[in-house]
Parts: C-alpha cells; sequence; structure tokens
C-alpha cells in the first residue's frame, strides 16, 4: 500500500508555515499567529489546526474537530455523487425499409430513452446492395429527429459510418 506525504491533510505538525491566519470554530478571524502558537491555541480547546488554504498569503487555517470535519466532506461527496446523472448512449437500430409499425415502436424507445435522461444513437444498417440508398436512410433519420423534437436534438447529424448511418439525438434541457 502506497502512502505519500502528499496524500496526507495539512493538520498540527505537518503544518510548515511560519505565520498562519487563524479562524476559531464560529468562523471568526482570529488574526495571524506564528505556527506553534495557532497548533496551541488549537490543543487547549481539544481541537486541530487544519490548513484549509494553502495559496493565500498568509495560509488560512481552522480550529476545528479533523474528524468530524472528514466525515461531513465525504458525506457532502457521497450526496453530490446520488444527485449526479450520469447519461448513456441507448442505441435504436432499423432498416431504411422499415414498416410503419416498426418504426413507430422505435420511436417510443427513443422517445423513452430521452425521457429517462440518456443519448439516443439511431443507425440503420444496410445489408449488400442496400448501400446505395443511403439518401433514403438520411431521410428517414431526419424524419425521426422530427417526430422527436418535441423531447430532443440532434446532437450529431446523419452520417454514413461504414455500412451504417448514424445520428445521435440528446435529451433538451
Amino acid at each position: 500500500m502506497k502512502s505519500s506525504s502528499r496524500d496526507l491533510p495539512i493538520i498540527n505538525e505537518r503544518i510548515r508555515f511560519q505565520k498562519v491566519r487563524v479562524i476559531d470554530t464560529e468562523g471568526n478571524q482570529l488574526g495571524i499567529f506564528a505556527t506553534k502558537d495557532a497548533i496551541t491555541l488549537a490543543e487547549k480547546e481539544g481541537l486541530d489546526l487544519v490548513v484549509l488554504s494553502d495559496k493565500s498569503d498568509p495560509p488560512v487555517c481552522r480550529i476545528l474537530d479533523y474528524g468530524k470535519y472528514k466525515f461531513l466532506q465525504e458525506k457532502r461527496a457521497r450526496e453530490a455523487k446520488k444527485k449526479q446523472h450520469t447519461s448513456t448512449i441507448k442505441e435504436v437500430k432499423m432498416r431504411y425499409k422499415i414498416e410503419e409499425h416498426d418504426y413507430n415502436v422505435r420511436i417510443n424507445q427513443a422517445s423513452k430513452f430521452l425521457q429517462a435522461g440518456d443519448k439516443v444513437k439511431a443507425t440503420i444498417n444496410f445489408k449488400g446492395r442496400e448501400i446505395q440508398h443511403t439518401d433514403l436512410a438520411i431521410e428517414l433519420l431526419l424524419k425521426m429527429s422530427q417526430d422527436l423534437k418535441h423531447c430532443s436534438e440532434i446532437q450529431q447529424s446523419p452520417s454514413r459510418d461504414g455500412r451504417n448511418v448514424i445520428m445521435i439525438l440528446s435529451p433538451k434541457k
């Protein structure tokens, strides 16, 4: 297990600055102290001296319970991760000679994916000599984008990719 000194938080004896600006537990500025004096002040209260910003001059430190502080930071990170939605790309495949009912099924699938917040990759693939009809496939994809314009916007317009024509739709914001 590799543990470098860079990963460790800058608290108490690890603070290597001559002077620091100290903030107490209520958020009031106490002023600029020598580091040793600030550590002593924190220890009197039974708390830790934690560097909040080492970029400022002098660095800003706060007197607080480091264990509790670390717990709250991790809790906030977990909450942020819960609220975060990762959008995935769902694919809807069809042929350029698709029947009306099958086309409506694909539109409904794509609509559900878009309303769930996912992107949709519409793919039309060709077999054999069908590749001559890419213009019909592009027309079909443009029709699809028109049918889904209430809940989507085109992220990538229809383009040829080997024996496929693809288009990517993203949900409206």
